[in-house]
């Protein structure tokens, strides 16, 4: 987000009122020492979205405003109740000037490459009164607006008036409901939509949450498809875990897929699946990186002072975090591809799509799956004990960890609470291991590359240890691991 930006938690609430109700009074309120009027603003604005109204659909706005203190582009994103983040973005020197792109980058995984392109045409006559607190301090601003608007299409000039109730800097939740209480109290109504777009496009339906789908697997897929745009958002800002959170979703939608593909019609070498791991192993190399920033920088700050010999943290510290950087850029060039919307179009063609009926034995339907994909875990366990190199081994503990999620995905997604904390279980200690291996894979490499500038190794032999430790130990706690596995998919069946 560039420097001419700004972004602000929004927190308010709506009111419907008639043009014969009495503006409230907030006296009697200890926390409201004064009420002051600013003058009256006229607000002219512009709202854009794409011909399928996508934005709606997700309850986000874009509109470009003239007239009053903030004039310039908003982009209203959903943050929890009576919240929303509102980014910012100051207008351009042309009258009609288009959408900037640092905003259209923030609902990027929304639109895609759809045009933007003006949909209502909204002008208020707004009449504002700040509230402040008995040590001067605002605390809120109530807003009378009359309202003139219309949609593009040539649609009917539609004229109200409402309320807002905005807290200042996000304020005190418990004083909005209180302030609140005064509005409801001179007549006025919450209101029937979410925003004056929403009126003017009289879009309440493309609000609210469609039903989720009866069966639990393509519940869940709908869900994380959800969280998939979410956590694009937050990869394009760079913003902290954000792209292990990601790689995470796509994962699990995949695994999801996977283990119940006839019931999305979807084969072994299905285009969906082959281009989820592409995605995630983009993320993954800033992911592999950050790990390696995070294991590094806290095994060296735990070293005692003498341990820690020659340009070490540099090299492995410095170094990961370039390698972060590097990788997140490469995720975001992938992210603005038209191969990762056609990615994302096809996501939702599949939860949008209407599932077959829940068969009656259901819950034997979900027993099955998990049983299908616990044997794809035990099966893997053999052939870890059966290994007879090192390499081998690591490759095999790797398989189980990846089979293990797949497991934990399902088993959650269709109810069974104790066998997706199992199979957490073995993930999380076999993801240790494989952490280990990648971890001594690139100590040894960065040690070859120290020898050979002529500095000391002697750290990085002792991480090497340490990691190599770690892996033993993940490996000694495998077994029982596995048997509570085992045992927590008796009880399930």
């Amino acid at each position: 987000m560039g420097e001419s930006n700004s972004s602000y938690l929004e927190v308010e609430r709506k009111f419907d009122v008639v043009d014969s109700t009495v503006s409230p009074s907030f006296d009697g309120l200890s926390a409201v020492s004064r009420v002051e009027r600013s003058p009256a603003q006229h607000l002219d604005a512009v709202y854009y979205d794409t011909p399928n109204r996508d934005l709606a659909a997700h309850r986000i706005t874009l509109r470009r405003r003239t007239g009053g203190p903030d004039a310039g582009w908003h982009l209203k994103l959903p943050a929890g109740p009576d919240a929303r983040t509102e980014v910012r973005a100051p207008l351009g020197s042309a009258v009609e000037d288009p959408v900037p792109d640092e905003l259209r980058d923030v609902v990027l995984a929304i639109v895609r490459d759809r045009p933007l392109a003006p949909v209502a045409r909204i002008s208020t006559e707004r009449t504002v009164d700040m509230l402040y607190g008995p040590d001067g301090t605002a605390l809120a601003e109530f807003c009378d607006d009359q309202v003139t608007a219309r949609a593009e299409e040539d649609g009917p000039e539609q004229q109200w008036r409402e309320w807002e109730l905005e807290l200042v800097d996000g304020g005190d939740r418990d004083m909005l409901n209180r302030l609140a209480n005064r509005l409801l109290d001179a007549g006025a109504a919450p209101a029937g939509h979410g925003s004056k777009l929403a009126r003017v496009l009289d879009t309440t339906a493309a609000s609210e949450a469609p039903e989720p789908p009866d069966d639990p697997i393509h519940r869940a897929v709908a869900e994380l498809v959800d969280e998939l745009l979410v956590w694009d958002r937050a990869v394009r800002a760079d913003v902290e875990d954000s792209v292990h959170q990601m790689r995470v979703t796509t994962r699990k939608i995949r695994s999801l897929l996977q283990s119940s593909e006839g019931a999305f019609g979807l084969s072994d070498d299905a285009w969906i699946l082959d281009e989820l791991r592409q995605l995630a192993a983009v993320l993954g190399v800033a992911r592999d990186a950050e790990v390696l920033a995070e294991k590094y920088e806290k095994a060296l700050d735990e070293l005692p002072a003498e341990l820690v010999r020659g340009p070490v943290r540099e090299r492995l510290v410095d170094g990961a975090r370039k390698r972060y950087a590097s990788g997140h850029r490469r995720s975001v060039i992938a992210m603005r591809s038209a191969r990762y919307f056609r990615l994302l179009d096809a996501l939702e063609a599949l939860v949008t799509a209407i599932p077959p009926p829940v068969p009656s034995d259901g819950e034997e339907a979900a027993t099955a799956t998990i049983d299908s994909a616990y044997r794809r875990v035990r099966k893997a366990a053999k052939a870890a004990k059966a290994a007879e190199s090192e390499p081998e081994r690591d490759e095999a503990l790797h398989r189980i960890r990846k089979r293990a999620k797949r497991l934990r995905y399902t088993a959650s997604a269709t109810g069974a609470d104790k066998v997706a904390d199992r199979a957490k279980s073995i993930q999380s200690l076999l993801g240790d291991h494989q952490d280990s291996v990648v971890s001594r894979a690139h100590l040894s490499k960065e040690a070859l590359a120290a020898h050979a500038a002529d500095e000391d190794t002697f750290t990085y032999g002792v991480l090497y240890q340490r990691e190599d430790e770690l892996a033993r130990q993940a490996e000694a706690e495998l077994g029982g691991a596995l048997k509570k596995l085992a045992k927590s998919v008796r009880k399930h069946t």
